[in-house]
């Protein structure tokens, strides 16, 4: 089985930090945000890698080479201006001809994907979506009404819960016939076109195991946990 990272982004909120290095060779700890994917990969049996890159990409190629050093073999789908994440799949569609994994390439994954891919191939799915189980508190009082404008109940910052998309997915490579060449489009879109055409669109829920880097605020979060559990280590 193949994982197609998707490593093409210009990382525009995480600026000035992305002006000279693309957002995945960002460093968390002692190595890039996409040394500990592959790592990740690695570890779930998985040793074959597609990693579709565009902006800065000499920087990753250089890097990772042909993946040896990194105990997988690492092919390179490019394009040439940013396509979004599922256009940015689309160019690595030559590669694929089975069930593969597709994932983001800025954000730490530590769910058990082994389970996930397992689950997918017993369902039947044609894609299985990883989910995490995010909390937050609203920071306003909540107050319950009747269709009367009657107050029943109020809820000061009640904490609220919603699955989310992690961005990791095991897909069938029928996907890519979904997905229009050489122009930007969203995964949210092609997802959306597979459930309208009856496809069978599953999903894996985790509680931990996953870490965001969209953002400055989320890049220093994602660093400081990273010491942290350096720390409990």
């Amino acid at each position: 089985m193949k994982a197609v990272i998707l490593a093409g982004g210009l990382g525009t909120r995480l600026q000035p930090y992305t002006t000279f290095l693309p957002k995945p060779m960002l460093p968390l700890g002692e190595k890039p945000i996409l040394e500990h994917l592959i790592d990740w990969t690695r570890k779930n049996g998985i040793k074959s890698v597609v990693l579709c890159v565009s902006y800065l990409r000499k920087t990753i190629e250089d890097y990772f080479e042909d993946g040896k050093r990194f105990g997988v073999s690492i092919e390179y789908a490019v394009s040439n201006r940013p396509l979004a994440t599922a256009g940015q799949l689309k160019t690595a569609e030559k590669f694929i001809d089975d069930t593969f994994v597709c994932m983001y390439g800025d954000s730490i994954f530590d769910f058990n994907l082994r389970n996930m891919i397992n689950q997918h191939k017993k369902k039947k799915s044609f894609v299985t979506m990883s989910l995490y189980e995010y909390k937050t508190n609203l920071p306003y009082g909540v107050i319950e009404t009747t269709k009367t404008d009657k107050v029943v109940a109020w809820n000061e910052k009640p904490e609220i819960k919603a699955n989310i998309n992690m961005g990791c997915y095991v897909m069938e490579p029928e996907i890519m016939n979904m997905i229009p060449k050489n122009i930007p489009y969203g995964m949210d879109d092609v997802i959306k076109k597979a459930m309208t055409r009856k496809k069978l669109v599953s999903s894996i829920v985790s509680k931990k195991g996953f870490l965001d880097i969209g953002n400055k605020a989320s890049y220093k979060k994602a660093n400081q946990e990273y010491l942290q559990k350096l720390g409990n280590i």
